[in-house]
């Protein structure tokens, strides 16, 4: 067991008041982390007690204890991994030596990004899902919701350790700038695109949670690789928490087909005029989200071929997903990879160094991932006698990142003009009276064992606690 010190005032596995500098300089942040918290965090949430998970040590076969607990007296902190003194780099240039404990010079300015990057999604989500409470479908889902919030929030925490302690002057500029952001900001937005996103209902939330947070699981896979051992040992245990994300995500959007399975076989139709009428969200919005959230999300990837992706792996900053598990030199020079072009007005494979498709070769795991829990959501359907099959979209359509970004391509892969597109592109995108029409279910229903009309209640509470468990107390 790696335990966690909860008697400091930042809780930590690091040994944080060894380093007094470094122990008084977050101990500065931490109030200016308090007020963004307050600013633009849960609204209404303040006085709540809530059912929480709160880490007690790193260790992944017991980590986690709950209890009720108030949302701004949730005990952030910093929690490493266990190190490992004679861990080597396993990939790049820098293949069989000994990982780095401290950033090389030549590596400061390509990691001190990586971690900013990494780091500032963490608030957008909380900054995007800021309204979200006050239309929750029940308390079990206001408590996901919540928890999701405070784990992103030491998420956060977790990259501003690694700017204070490793990059000095410059570090602590990027760990403000962190809280000075903002999601949608027309003049300091967050920096990927995805990440200014509105998530103006629960639609979009679980959609966010199943394809952005599966982009942030495997973010940070690549990142726990990291010949930059501090790096890795920190995005190691923040996966333990990423898992619950994406779950509330999969089991969210599960359960909205269930229940819209339900009312298409007891009105015994499909209509989706009759659907909206009873008060369910009809199949073919829920394709159109899944449309547009698996499309936004391939775009975090990055260009398809890309000499930063080269860069990085080959100087041992970030790995490939499950790096340790690939029979290949974890070199890869010399080696090729498909990545698609359009030419002709056709989708064609284009061979090109495998170091430079990098990104695509993330985006192809990511992909395979996604389309395995978009199955697991036909076979809801397919239960319920329901003829209806769920898909991810080609991974060329509706992209805005890369080669694919100047062409237009239908979710099943063929390039189409600009006329077609624009004739057809409501089919396939939410429309304007599909968000209309999803956030006029929004109601927040809060009394326990109570689920909004448009959802079914999950198979189990959490934590094993019965459907009628009081998950928030509102004081």
């Amino acid at each position: 067991m790696s335990g966690i010190n909860y008697s400091e005032k930042i809780p930590n596995n690091v040994n944080l008041s060894d380093d007094r500098t470094l122990q008084r300089a977050l101990e500065q942040w931490q109030p200016n982390f308090i007020n963004w918290w307050d600013d633009v965090g849960p609204e209404g949430s303040t006085d709540m007690d809530v059912y929480l998970r709160t880490a007690v040590s790193v260790d992944p076969q017991g980590w986690a204890q709950f209890g009720h607990v108030k949302m701004r007296d949730y005990r952030w902190g910093i929690f490493l991994n266990p190190g490992d003194a004679e861990r080597t780099i396993h990939f790049g240039d820098h293949k069989g030596e000994k990982a780095w404990q401290d950033v090389p010079g030549e590596h400061r300015a390509n990691l001190r990004r990586i971690i900013v990057t990494q780091g500032d999604t963490e608030p957008a989500s909380v900054e995007q899902q800021r309204h979200l409470g006050l239309t929750a479908p029940s308390m079990y889902d206001l408590r996901n919701l919540f928890q999701i919030n405070v784990e992103e929030g030491r998420h956060l925490w977790a990259m501003v350790y690694l700017l204070h302690k490793h990059f000095g002057r410059d570090g602590r500029e990027e760990a403000d700038a962190l809280l000075e952001r903002r999601s949608g900001d027309q003049n300091n937005p967050r920096i990927l695109g995805a990440f200014n996103e509105a998530t103006p209902d629960w639609l979009s939330f679980f959609m966010f949670t199943y394809f952005t947070d599966r982009d942030g699981k495997y973010q940070l896979c690549a990142l726990a690789e990291s010949a930059f051992d501090p790096l890795a040992r920190t995005t190691k245990f923040m996966l333990t928490e990423e898992a619950h994300h994406m779950f509330v995500g999969e089991s969210g959007i599960s359960r909205i087909i269930s229940r819209t399975a339900q009312k298409m076989n007891e009105l015994k139709t499909d209509d989706v005029g009759k659907l909206r009428a009873a008060g369910v969200i009809d199949l073919p919005t829920i394709q159109r989200y899944i449309n547009f959230h698996f499309s936004v999300t391939i775009d975090l990837f990055g260009s398809d071929e890309s000499s930063n992706a080269a860069i990085f792996y080959s100087s041992g900053l970030k790995g490939r997903y499950e790096e340790g598990k690939r029979l290949d030199d974890h070199v890869l020079k010399g080696q090729t990879y498909k990545v698609l072009e359009s030419r002709g007005g056709q989708l064609v494979d284009k061979e090109v160094p495998m170091l430079n498709a990098l990104n695509e070769v993330l985006r192809d795991d990511y992909i395979k991932d996604s389309v395995a829990g978009v199955e697991r959501w036909n076979r809801v359907l397919d239960k319920a006698g329901i003829p209806v099959k769920l898909k991810v979209p080609h991974k060329a359509f509706h992209r805005n990142i890369g080669a694919l970004s100047g062409i237009k391509v239908s979710p099943d892969g063929r390039v189409l003009s600009e006329a077609e597109w624009q004739a057809r592109v409501n089919e396939w995108l939410p429309t304007g009276d599909d968000r209309a029409y999803v956030a006029s279910l929004m109601g927040r229903v809060v009394e326990p064992g109570k689920f909004a009309n448009w959802i079914a209640p999950p198979v189990m509470g959490i934590n094993r606690q019965p459907a009628d468990f009081d998950y928030v107390r509102f004081n």
